[in-house]
C-alpha cells in the first residue's frame, strides 16, 4: 500500500507538470491568435491599453476551460509515453502493479479534474466570457444591449400560440406576428391573426394592422388594431438575451431560464441541449483519460501517440458538435445529443481497455463472434 501511495503521488506530480506546460503553450497560442485577429479592431475603436489588456486577461479562464480536455489528453499521452520508454511501466507491472490499476487511478483522477473543470468554467469561465463579450459589443462594436433583437420567436400563452419574426424586448415591440387561437380545451383552432406590429405591456399585446381569419366560417376581417390578453411580456427572453448568448449562462441561471420559457410554452430543446452540453464537455476529461490509456496499448511511441491524440481530439469534438446540432434541431433528445461524443469515444476506448486488462473479456467476445458466424457444413 505504501508503494501504491508513493506511485500515486509520483504520477500526479508528473501529470501536473506536463499539464502546466501544455496549458501554458496552448493558452499562449490561443491568445496570440486572438491578439492578431482583433488588435486592429481595438485600435480602430481607439481603446486604451488598459481596456485591451483587461479584455485578454478576462478571456484566459474561458480559454483554459475550453482547452482543458485536449490538454489533459496530451499530458497523459506524453506521461504514459515517457513511462513506457523509460521502462518504468514495465518495471511496475513486473512488480505487481497491473494495467487495470492504472486505468482505475487515472479514471478517478480524471473525475476529480472534471468536477474542478465544471466549477471553474461555470464561475471564472462565465465571468470572463461575459466581460469579454461586453467589451467587444459595447466598446468595440458599439452594440448596446438596448438594441437587442430576437428573431423567429414563438411561445404559447393560454389558448394562444404566438409567432414573431422579430422582437425587441427592451422596446416592448414585435413585428410580423402570427397568432393562432384555440378553444379552451385546445381541441379546435378558432382563428388566425396576422399583424405587422405589436406593442407589448404587462396587460397584453396590442396588434396593429391586423387581419383575422375565422377558421370556422373562413371569413376574413381587417382591423387597424386589436388587443389580445397575452401576458407574455418577453422578460424571460430578455433575461436570457441580455446576458449574451445562451451558451454563456451558468448552469443554475440557465436552468431557471429554461423553466420560465417552458412555462410559457416555448420550445426549449436548444437550451436543454446546451445545459447538458456543459456537463458533457466538463466530463469529457474522463473520456480523454480512457483514450490516452487506449493509445498506449497500441503503441509506446510518444511522438506517434501525440499525432494520433490530435486527430482524436478533432474526431471527438466533431462528434460532439454533430450531436449538439442534432439536439438543437430536435433530431435527438437533448441528453442523448449532448453526450453522443463522449458515449461513442468512451465506448470504443472501454472495449479496447477491457480487451487488454480483463482476461475473461477476450475469450467472451471471440466466443460470441464465433456464435454469430455461420457454421461450415
Amino acid at each position: 500500500m505504501k508503494i501504491i501511495g508513493v506511485l500515486s503521488r509520483y504520477l500526479i506530480r508528473q501529470n501536473l507538470y506536463l499539464m502546466a506546460i501544455c496549458l501554458a503553450v496552448g493558452t499562449s497560442l490561443y491568445l496570440l491568435s486572438d491578439v492578431f485577429d482583433r488588435l486592429d479592431d481595438f485600435i480602430r475603436a481607439e481603446l486604451g491599453a488598459q481596456t485591451i489588456l483587461f479584455y485578454f486577461i478576462v478571456k484566459i479562464p474561458l480559454i483554459v476551460s475550453q482547452l482543458m480536455p485536449a490538454v489533459f489528453l496530451l499530458a497523459m499521452v506524453i506521461q504514459l509515453g515517457i513511462l513506457a520508454r523509460s521502462r518504468e511501466m514495465l518495471a511496475l507491472r513486473a512488480g505487481g502493479v497491473s494495467f487495470g490499476w492504472f486505468i482505475r487511478f487515472f479514471v478517478v483522477y480524471a473525475l476529480i479534474w472534471s468536477a474542478g473543470q465544471l466549477v471553474f468554467s461555470q464561475v471564472l469561465g462565465v465571468f470572463g466570457e461575459r466581460e469579454a463579450n461586453r467589451i467587444w459589443k459595447e466598446d468595440v462594436r458599439n452594440k448596446q444591449l438596448d438594441e437587442m433583437t430576437i428573431r423567429d420567436l414563438w411561445f404559447r400563452d393560454g389558448p394562444f400560440i404566438v409567432l414573431a419574426k422579430e422582437a425587441q424586448p427592451s422596446k416592448s415591440r414585435a413585428s410580423d406576428i402570427t397568432v393562432y387561437e384555440f378553444t379552451t380545451d385546445n381541441q379546435e383552432l378558432i382563428r388566425i391573426l396576422t399583424a405587422k406590429k405589436a406593442l407589448i405591456d404587462d396587460h397584453g399585446w396590442g396588434l396593429l394592422d391586423v387581419h383575422e381569419l375565422d377558421t370556422r366560417t373562413f371569413v376574413t376581417v381587417a382591423r387597424q388594431s386589436q388587443f389580445l390578453s397575452v401576458r407574455q411580456n418577453l422578460k424571460a427572453y430578455a433575461a436570457v438575451e441580455l446576458k449574451g448568448d445562451t451558451a454563456q449562462l451558468p448552469l443554475l441561471e440557465l436552468s431557471k431560464a429554461i423553466q420560465r420559457l417552458k412555462e410559457s410554452g416555448s420550445n426549449v430543446e436548444m437550451l436543454q441541449t446546451i445545459w447538458h452540453g456543459k456537463l458533457s464537455y466538463a466530463f469529457s476529461i474522463v473520456i480523454m483519460a480512457l483514450l490516452a490509456l487506449t493509445l498506449v496499448t497500441y503503441s509506446e511511441n510518444v511522438y506517434a501517440n501525440i499525432g494520433l491524440s490530435l486527430i482524436i481530439i478533432f474526431i471527438q469534438y466533431g462528434v460532439h458538435v454533430v450531436g449538439e446540432t442534432a439536439g438543437e434541431k430536435g433530431v435527438l433528445p437533448p441528453i442523448l445529443a449532448s453526450w453522443l461524443g463522449n458515449g461513442v469515444m468512451g465506448a470504443l476506448a472501454c472495449v479496447r481497455l477491457a480487451w487488454v486488462a480483463m482476461p475473461g473479456f477476450k475469450p467472451m467476445i471471440l466466443t460470441a463472434v464465433e456464435g454469430l458466424l455461420p457454421r461450415r457444413a
